[in-house]
C-alpha cells in the first residue's frame, strides 16, 4: 500500500494549489476504497467515506475531513486518465507473480460503450481495452475519440503497451491489413476473426473449409481438437480446424505475417442442432492447442465487460464528465482484478465479494492491503 500512495501522489494536480482544500491522494484512495466496497455512484462513494472516517485516517490525510461527492467527481475529472493507468499498471507489477510463466500471454482488445455518460449531444464514452485473462488484469485503454471508431484507436492503444512475445486477439471490426502491420511490427502475432466486413478474404477461407475431404486431411495432419461441455442447460460442441497450407490464397500477400487459417464449427443440442462457423487468420504456426486457446480467451474481455455492467452497474452510472467517467472506468477494472485475487473463505461472485466488503470494509479491506 505504501508503494501504490507513492505512486498516486505522483500524479499531477492541476488545481490551483491555494484552492485545494482535499488532496488528490486522499480522493483517489477514498473512491478505490469504495469502489471494493460495493459503491457504486458518487454519493454512495461519500457515504462510504463518511462511514469509515477514522479507517481511512490510517492511510491518508483527511485534512478537511471528507469532500463532498460532487468534489470527489470534479477532482477524478481533472486527472489524465494515462496517469490513473499508470497507478493501476504500477499495483499490477507489486503484485504479478508470473515471472517464468512459460505459457504464451494472449492480450484480448475489445470495445465498451459506457451507456450512463451520453447526454444531449454528446455521445457516450466508447473505451477500447486490451485484457489479458491470464493475469485478470487490463494493459491499458483508450478512448476513442467522438468521429473516429475503433479502427483508427486500436493501433494507438498497441503503440501504448507491451505486447512484444504475446498473441493479440481482435474481433472482425479490427481484421485490418494497418491493425496487422501494428502487431507485427511490435514483434507479436495475433489471432483475428473474418467476418463479412473482409469480403474477399471471409469468401476464401469460408469456402475453403466447405470441402469435406479437406477436413478429413487436417483431422489427420493433426490441426484439429473436439470439446464438449454442458453450459445453459444444452450441450456444446466445439470442434478446431487450424491450417497453414495458405498458399493458394489471393488475400494472403494484404496480411502481414499470416501463417494459418482456422474455423470453429459449434453445434448446439438442446431441442434440436444448431451449427455455426466462425472463422480467424493468425500468424500463428500449426498449434491447434494454442489456436482454440487464443479463440476461447478471446471471450475472456466481453466477461470483463460484463463485469463493469453487472458488478459495477457501470452503464446506469451517470457520470456525465467525460474525463471522470473514464478515470471511474479504469478503477472498476482495479477492482475487478484485485476482487479476483481476493479470498473471502468462501467461493463467492465478484458482486457478493463487494457486498461482504461493504459489511465489514475494515476488515476486508485491511486483507486486501496485504496481497
Amino acid at each position: 500500500m505504501t508503494e501504490i500512495l507513492k505512486t498516486i501522489e505522483l500524479i499531477e494536480d492541476k488545481r490551483q494549489e491555494k484552492k485545494v482544500r482535499h488532496k488528490l491522494l486522499d480522493i483517489v484512495v477514498i473512491v478505490l476504497f469504495a469502489k471494493l466496497a460495493n459503491a457504486d455512484d458518487w454519493e454512495e462513494v461519500e457515504i462510504f467515506a463518511k462511514s469509515n472516517e477514522e479507517f481511512l485516517r490510517q492511510y491518508i490525510g483527511l485534512e478537511n475531513g471528507i469532500p463532498s461527492h460532487d468534489t470527489m467527481q470534479r477532482v477524478m475529472g481533472s486527472i489524465a486518465p494515462e496517469y490513473m493507468q499508470g497507478v493501476y499498471n504500477k499495483w499490477h507489477e507489486l503484485v504479478n507473480s508470473n515471472e517464468g510463466e512459460t505459457l504464451k500471454k494472449i492480450i484480448c482488445i475489445d470495445g465498451k460503450t459506457m451507456r450512463g455518460n451520453q447526454s444531449n449531444g454528446q455521445k457516450a464514452n466508447h473505451i477500447v481495452s486490451a485484457w489479458c485473462d491470464m493475469d485478470g488484469f487490463c494493459l491499458g485503454q483508450k478512448k476513442v475519440e467522438e468521429k473516429s471508431n475503433e479502427i483508427t484507436a486500436i493501433p494507438q492503444l498497441l503503440d501504448a503497451i507491451q505486447i512484444k512475445g504475446s498473441v493479440i486477439t481482435v474481433d472482425a471490426m479490427g481484421t485490418q491489413t494497418e491493425i496487422v502491420e501494428k502487431i507485427k511490427q511490435k514483434h507479436a502475432d495475433y489471432t483475428l476473426a473474418v467476418k463479412e466486413n473482409q469480403k474477399n478474404l471471409y469468401r476464401e477461407i469460408s469456402e475453403y473449409f466447405e470441402d469435406v475431404e479437406l477436413l478429413k486431411e487436417i483431422k489427420c495432419n493433426n490441426g484439429y481438437r473436439i470439446t464438449k461441455e454442458k453450459s445453459h442447460s444444452q450441450i456444446e460442441t466445439r470442434e478446431y480446424y487450424q491450417c497453414s497450407k495458405i498458399g493458394w490464397m489471393q488475400e494472403k500477400s494484404r496480411w502481414k505475417g499470416i501463417k494459418s487459417i482456422g474455423m470453429i464449427c459449434k453445434t448446439t443440442e438442446q431441442s434440436g442442432k444448431q451449427v455455426t462457423r466462425r472463422y480467424y487468420i493468425s500468424s500463428l504456426p500449426l498449434n491447434v492447442e494454442l489456436f482454440a486457446r487464443t479463440v476461447r480467451e478471446h471471450w475472456s474481455v466481453e466477461v470483463m465487460h460484463w463485469h463493469l455492467d453487472v458488478t459495477f452497474k457501470e452503464d446506469a452510472n451517470t457520470t456525465l464528465d467525460k474525463t471522470a467517467a473514464q478515470n471511474l472506468n479504469i478503477i472498476n477494472k482495479w477492482c475487478l482484478s484485485i476482487l479476483k485475487l481476493f479470498d473471502v473463505g468462501k467461493k463467492l461472485s465478484l458482486r457478493k465479494k463487494r457486498y461482504c466488503i461493504s459489511m465489514n470494509a475494515r476488515k476486508y479491506l485491511e486483507q486486501i492491503l496485504s496481497l
